[in-house]
């Protein structure tokens, strides 16, 4: 990926949505909510502290996580949709 997000912002790639409901209904797209799941593909170093000391990053690249619902800014990279967001937009991190 030639694309490398700065400071504390993650770029992720979302996951599919469920194509049928626990009862067995198919969900055609446009009925669909976009998934609030996604897979880290790209970390920025994170945020520096104004000491200019520098925070870690809570994830890395490959985690699966969780975010909110309007999190992001939705970004084409080399033709694929992707989000680019602040580790703070994640909930958390999916075991």
């Amino acid at each position: 990926m030639a694309f490398k997000p700065l400071h504390d912002r993650v770029l992720v790639r979302r996951l599919e949505g469920d194509e049928k409901t626990a009862g067995g209904l198919i969900i055609p797209d446009s009925a669909k909510e976009k998934p609030a799941e996604g897979v880290v593909v790209a970390c920025g170093e994170g945020a520096r502290k104004d000491s200019g000391e520098l925070i870690e990053m809570a994830v890395k690249d490959g985690d699966k996580v969780l975010f909110g619902k309007w999190s992001g800014t939705e970004v084409s990279i080399e033709g694929e949709e992707l989000l680019i967001m602040k580790e703070s937009d994640i909930l958390g991190i999916i075991a």
